[in-house]
């Protein structure tokens, strides 16, 4: 470690000078790419578009309610390479008897961002 960056470390940190800035580097690293706080920033993600919308009239992340939970989706759909557009489509435009006999109405109000987006997230989840 140059001279630099050990002033930079102890501006930093003067309680603990002596520890690498790559350490430091490393640590900030590892806490904001870890699965665990993607996943969640997802759900988020998810749940706010979810109220936004009014899925969650029918629909919860990882219950059932009316209509399937989207974890039953993400599995559903998991080996089609066209999952995304399909989902984002069946939000729109709705849907009947995929899911037992309840129908699924469509949602116009949707934007077709907001239907994209949901479809990324609800495929990102992790049964």
């Amino acid at each position: 470690m140059n001279v630099e960056s050990s002033m930079i470390f102890a501006r930093l940190s003067p309680a603990r000078p002596n520890r690498p800035l790559t350490c430091l580097a490393f640590s900030f690293w590892a806490i904001t790419t870890a699965p665990g706080a993607a996943a969640q920033t997802d759900t988020a993600a998810l749940q706010t578009l979810m109220q936004r919308n009014n899925c969650t009239a029918c629909h919860q992340i990882d219950k059932r309610k009316y209509g399937p939970n989207f974890k039953e989706v993400a599995v559903r759909y998991a080996s089609d390479a066209k999952a995304v557009a399909t989902l984002a489509a069946k939000i729109k435009a709705g849907g009947n008897g995929v899911w037992g006999e309840d129908p699924m109405p469509p949602q116009p109000h949707v934007t077709d961002a907001d239907a994209r987006t949901m479809a990324e997230l609800i495929m990102a989840l992790k049964p």
